[in-house]
């Protein structure tokens, strides 16, 4: 199954929180039953693991980047 990153219906806010680190969210992985929200960092660390049983991804690390001038 193919990973569709796709625009945010319900973008994601300072109130989303990583739920491996609880950092603010800046991706959200839909999956068949539930979804989780990661960090820039751990979006990263775990997309193999993910990228197989997601139907979607939001990906608003472009916000993180923007936000604080990482590069």
């Amino acid at each position: 199954m193919s990973t569709t990153t796709i625009e945010p219906s319900q973008p994601l806010t300072a109130a989303d929180r990583c739920d491996r680190c609880g950092a603010q969210a800046y991706v959200r992985v839909v999956m068949p039953v539930g979804e989780l929200l990661f960090c820039g960092h751990h979006a990263r660390a775990h997309a193999d693991a993910y990228a197989d049983v997601a139907t979607h991804v939001q990906d608003e690390t472009d916000k993180l980047h923007a936000e604080h001038g990482a590069g």
